[in-house]
């Protein structure tokens, strides 16, 4: 018997697993994909998650980028230049989230991908996963199976708290990458469609994040590959996805059990950024199961009281900016975006420098400023 079973090795998977093993718990990963997997994603990642780990992150790293480009409707660009900070990382998931499992198995703990969870029970004092070749134990279970996942589901979570929102995305490789991050705002209501580049191509994806009436996503993305790159994105495999977006705090422990990452709904509602926030809540989550291992009665309970105080409290202001900026994209654009100490805010918000709470309040009040002409 494990003390415990984490079901996904995305990214939350991977750190908690790293962070338990580490403290000499028995870890079983179960990971229905055989590793390395592709994963839809921008694949960008702020260099903050570095403080929680002590090994280089160098080799799961496919370029560094400290410029910015905003458009709005493929027009009026503005570049921000991230000084005296450290660059955005850009990674590929497949290399990223591998990379993260390997060195959690260098930690001891043990790896069956290509394995599918086919239901779970409850049994006295454990759990019983049970998969296509087999059943395995463990005291605690992590349900990092992402935002399509079944663990929620089964371990009672039926209504969870969450914004659907959709996103499409293409890899398109390139042989002359322009090392420069692209958002461009006003061609896609409710969201942005975004850029991101890698050692051997682009990420080109559409996200929205408010709902809305539907949007021809592949029409749109169409128009701004041609448009912004000269990229043909029907020459490249597309991938639509759901995000899991955070829409309130919400109990995310039950019997034995924690939920993390994309499961437990932590994406920021008003970037869509998914990795940074999945490696906190699989942090966290590690911490609480090896704070119950060891005896404390309410360990999980305080998980849950910690994502949102540490996360969730952040996460309303996001939330704020979020229908304030995208209910107006052209007057939000003018007023937060072209301003250059605004933007560059923003930029070190997605490197992480920077909290919501820091700079939402300020910046919701001169986005209604704008709109009202005060």
């Amino acid at each position: 018997m494990f003390d415990c079973i984490i079901v996904g090795a995305g990214p939350a998977g991977g750190s908690a697993a790293y962070h338990l093993a580490k403290q000499g718990r028995s870890v079983l990963i179960l990971e229905k994909d055989a590793l390395p997997r592709y994963k839809p994603c921008g694949g960008g990642v702020s260099p903050a998650i570095a403080q929680w780990f002590d090994f280089d992150f160098s080799p799961a790293i496919s370029c560094r980028v400290d410029t910015l480009r905003y458009t709005l409707n493929l027009e009026d660009p503005v570049d921000v230049k991230l000084e005296n900070q450290e660059p955005i990382w850009m990674v590929k998931r497949d290399v990223f989230d591998h990379f993260l499992v390997q060195q959690a198995q260098k930690q001891g703990a043990e790896l069956r991908d290509n394995e599918q969870v086919t239901g779970i029970e409850f049994k006295v004092d454990r759990w019983q996963v049970n998969t296509a070749n087999g059943s395995v134990e463990a005291k605690y279970l992590i349900a990092a199976d992402g935002a399509k996942g079944n663990m929620a589901k089964w371990l009672g979570f039926k209504d969870r708290k969450r914004r659907l929102a959709g996103a499409l995305e293409v890899d398109a490789t390139s042989e002359n990458v322009v090392n420069t991050i692209n958002f461009e705002f006003g061609l896609v209501k409710n969201g942005y469609i975004w850029n991101f580049p890698k050692a051997d191509g682009y990420s080109i994806g559409i996200g929205t994040f408010r709902g809305g009436e539907a949007q021809d996503f592949k029409k749109i993305l169409d128009v701004y590959g041609k448009g912004a790159f000269g990229i043909d994105i029907n020459n490249f495999t597309q991938h639509g996805h759901p995000l899991c977006l955070w829409d309130g705090d919400q109990k995310l422990h039950t019997q034995n059990a924690v939920l993390a990452g994309e499961a437990a709904c932590v994406v920021d509602p008003m970037t869509a950024e998914g990795i940074r926030p999945s490696i906190f809540s699989g942090i966290k989550a590690a911490e609480a199961i090896h704070s119950a291992l060891s005896g404390t009665s309410n360990a999980l309970e305080k998980y849950t009281e910690t994502m949102a105080t540490e996360w969730g409290a952040d996460m309303k202001w996001a939330q704020r900016l979020a229908t304030a900026f995208y209910q107006f994209p052209k007057v939000s654009y003018k007023a937060a975006v072209k301003r250059p100490s605004a933007s560059m805010t923003m930029a070190r918000v997605l490197a992480g420098e920077l909290s919501y709470s820091d700079i939402a309040g300020k910046a919701i009040k001169k986005l209604s400023g704008s709109l009202f002409g005060k």
